[in-house]
């Protein structure tokens, strides 16, 4: 039953996709304005409908008063593709969100051209320190015009249970911009592994943490702050996956 559901999510997805990614060019390149992330939106509905329906995964939100109800950046946990787009649905007041990504995600057909088309922040991680630069003077100018920025901080995705070091573009444009940052912890690579075709169905949990204000912090201040959260936070919905919680110890 597993094969079948997702078979026909992959199916679903790719003439979903083939239908509405043009509209998410046309919008964004000619049209303008919001009109692209009106149009993006409309694409990741539709995919999420499939992800409920199909494959029969579904959210449980803990913390949603957490958010800001201005924009800020969003430090997350990244298991899956499930987190890049349910994550959005939790900012308030219809608020539209940017990611930080690697410009080679912009080169995928249809979902990067999207991608392009929509203005996310992309950086060359072979360019260093200029690379941060690239983060911050493209995010200051996405969160004054009033995008939430979302960032995977340990910078691709990882197995549950696994973490990565924390790399600092987000904690470097929190600090530098002077804004709120939120810490997103959730189980999502239990039911969509990553790079894997069978999804399982189930329930995954999305757990937004306090938020906190970066206005002078350094960076890795910042970085610490949240991981420490987030890691904990792991721990707790997700004990299994973890030898120290399973043992009390922290």
């Amino acid at each position: 039953m597993i094969a079948i559901r997702s078979t026909l999510f992959m199916v679903y997805a790719f003439f979903w996709s083939l239908a509405t990614i043009p509209l998410v060019m046309f919008s964004a390149l000619v049209l303008r304005g919001l009109w692209g992330y009106r149009a993006g939106k409309l694409w990741r509905l539709g995919i999420q409908a499939g992800v409920e329906n199909l494959l029969g995964i579904r959210p449980r939100v803990i913390g949603l008063e957490n958010m800001p109800a201005e924009p800020c950046v969003i430090l997350a946990k990244h298991q899956s593709a499930w987190e890049t787009m349910t994550i959005q649905d939790y900012v308030p007041n219809g608020a539209y969100c940017v990611f930080v990504l690697k410009k080679e995600l912009l080169r995928i057909p249809l979902l990067g051209w999207g991608l392009a088309a929509m203005k996310m922040i992309s950086i060359d991680r072979k360019a260093g320190r200029d690379a941060l630069d690239q983060v911050v003077n493209q995010g200051r100018e996405r969160l004054q015009q009033g995008f939430y920025v979302i960032i995977f901080p340990e910078g691709t995705r990882v197995a549950p249970g696994q973490t990565k070091r924390y790399k600092a573009g987000g904690a470097y444009l929190a600090a530098r911009v002077g804004c709120k940052v939120v810490p997103i912890a959730h189980d999502a690579g239990e039911l969509w592994p990553r790079q894997a075709f069978l999804k399982k169905p189930g329930q995954i949990t999305m757990s937004i943490g306090p938020a906190f204000d970066a206005t002078g912090m350094s960076e890795q201040q910042v970085n610490q702050r949240a991981e420490a959260w987030i890691e904990a936070e792991m721990r707790r919905i997700s004990p299994h996956r973890y030898s120290d919680a399973a043992t009390g110890q922290s």
